[in-house]
């Protein structure tokens, strides 16, 4: 049998890119359905046919044993899955190979390398799945480094233990999400922790992204289930204690929680683990307005049901994902629980609905196993999950389909929506000659919604980058000027720092230079995300 293989440039499954007259049933679709032509009909360079670079430096005969400066392991290893990478990556663009790979099977093994690193001026860079939409895994290329070298957690693959008890699991960094969760689902546990790129993720990138999840009240990003971290840093070791909580001063787990590779290497991590879900409730709501629409999530999210799953649809999210064709803003809503059934929260979260506008298009669903659920829930599941391979091969046909997500207060939700819709959508126009906007809310809290943005529009071959770019800024200049996150789930990695370093305090960002030159001396560790190159003098 032949082995599965990932992309070497694109989402997920090599074997899921389409043939040609899949990619031209696709741009049919793309025309129907949002009113513009793909501008061409490409194949990606095939990997066979991709030079990369010969190395710059050679690991020491000691790092030998799990160090690697292959051609094919090197490449791999060069991007994220941002639309961006994908572009370079489809189009044979691997001259930021990194020089080495690193496959460390123990802390010592990390040990070793990073002190080789530091002494060497090469700079380190974590890789997990390798999932990064914002530029977390590039390679610098900067006079002030010999080189760099990623290095590949995949050896780092369990669930080290489980405390039934406490309901807590040691995870090692590189552990896949279905991994985790199969392995948990042996003792009757889950994480519950579910990004759109499950499949893919490790639970160290999570950790070093603050990644959101499966909850969309309460739970929302993986920091509400970390216990306790120890990592890896050129300075030496650095783990935290488990408590269920604590107000011991600033609390080190933060510190780790969004790091990004910038301030060493986690390798694992104590996360609150709980029974698997008997219990379900799920509806699907409608509304004529929008407007409504978010004024009913509102009330939802201050109303302490917390439902599990709360995504708004606007009329154009709907429509491109398949789940509704009349102009209707579409409201998923769902309870679960292992231990007593959510019947009645469903029905207070629909009478809320009820007052805003809404109305459903079938009965909700009740059950009390694994089998059965919303239809609608179901084709906005499909869709969600395969929508990364659908931006893949649209790039084969010219069409640049992105994303970008925020957070903001209630109050400011409806100037921040207008400024997006007015500012990429003039973008869009300008640079691209028009495209589609569409938002949808993944995660709410009682204070404001996580708007998440799509937007599709046609590219010419050559220009992409340059196109992307400026779409991309005139999104972030928004977010910035209106009081919203350059980032709610995404991390900022090398993408977001313009914005990023204005949104924080100033002496925030020195205090974290200050702890960068503690925990990593010589400035290696990811150099670019989060900070500046920053050494010790």
């Amino acid at each position: 049998m032949t082995e599965r293989r990932r992309s070497h440039w694109g989402w997920g499954w090599a074997d899921r890119f389409p043939p040609e007259e899949g990619l031209r049933a696709i741009g049919g679709h793309v025309q129907s359905t949002l009113g513009f032509a793909p501008s061409t009909l490409r194949r990606p360079m095939d990997l066979d046919d991709v030079v990369v670079p010969p190395p710059r430096v050679t690991p020491p005969e000691a790092l030998w044993s799990f160090c690697t400066t292959s051609g094919r392991d090197r490449l791999l290893h060069t991007y994220g899955r941002a639309w961006r990478d994908q572009v370079r990556g489809f189009l044979g663009d691997f001259g930021n190979a990194p020089d080495c790979v690193a496959h460390p099977k123990s802390e010592n093994d990390l040990v070793e390398l990073l002190a080789w690193a530091s002494r060497e001026r090469v700079a380190v860079v974590p890789y997990g799945g390798g999932t990064s939409v914002v530029g977390g895994v590039e390679h610098p290329r900067t006079s002030r480094f010999r080189g760099t070298v990623s290095v590949d957690m995949s050896h780092f693959d369990r669930v080290a233990e489980v405390d039934p008890v406490s309901r807590a699991a040691r995870i090692e960094a590189g552990t896949l999400g279905p991994r985790i969760e199969e392995t948990l689902a042996r003792d009757g546990f889950t994480l519950r922790h579910y990004p759109q790129s499950f499949e893919f993720s490790t639970f160290g990138g999570w950790v070093a992204t603050r990644a959101g999840g499966h909850f969309a009240t309460v739970y929302t990003h993986i920091d509400d289930l970390i216990e306790s971290v120890r990592m890896v840093t050129p300075a030496g070791l650095f783990e935290t204690r488990r408590f269920p909580a604590s107000g011991a001063g600033p609390s080190p787990e933060r510190l780790v929680q969004g790091s990004e590779g910038a301030l060493g290497i986690i390798t694992e991590a104590w996360a609150r683990i709980r029974p698997r879900p008997r219990w379900r409730a799920t509806a699907t709501v409608h509304f004529a307005d929008f407007e409504r629409a978010v004024d009913a999530v509102r009330i939802i999210a201050q109303s302490h049901l917390y439902p599990t799953n709360c995504r708004l649809l606007d009329p154009v999210e709907a429509s491109l994902n398949g789940v509704c064709f009349d102009g209707s803003s579409v409201l998923i809503v769902a309870f679960e629980s292992a231990d007593v059934p959510v019947e009645h929260l469903l029905r207070f979260t629909l009478n809320i609905a009820a007052d805003q506008g809404g109305k459903l298009p079938r009965e909700p669903i009740y059950r009390d196993t694994e089998a059965g659920g919303d239809p609608t829930a179901g084709a906005w599941k499909a869709a969600f999950i395969d929508a990364p391979y659908l931006q893949s091969a649209l790039i084969g046909l010219g069409v640049m389909v992105d994303t970008f997500e925020t957070a903001c207060t209630w109050s400011r939700f409806a100037r921040v929506h207008a400024a997006i819709r007015h500012d990429v959508t003039e973008a869009l126009t300008e640079v691209c000659g028009g495209g589609r906007l569409s938002c949808r809310f993944t995660h709410v809290y009682p204070d404001g919604p996580a708007p998440y943005y799509t937007f599709i529009a046609p590219v010419r071959p050559g220009s992409e980058l340059s196109q992307w770019a400026e779409i991309k800024a005139a999104a972030s200049e928004a977010l910035f000027n209106r009081g919203a996150t350059i980032t709610h789930h995404h991390a900022v990695g090398r993408t977001h720092r313009p914005w990023y370093d204005r949104e924080r305090p100033m002496l925030f960002g020195q205090a974290l230079a200050a702890v960068k030159r503690t925990l990593d001396p010589a400035g290696v560790m990811n150099p670019g995300v989060l900070l500046d190159d920053v050494a010790a003098p």
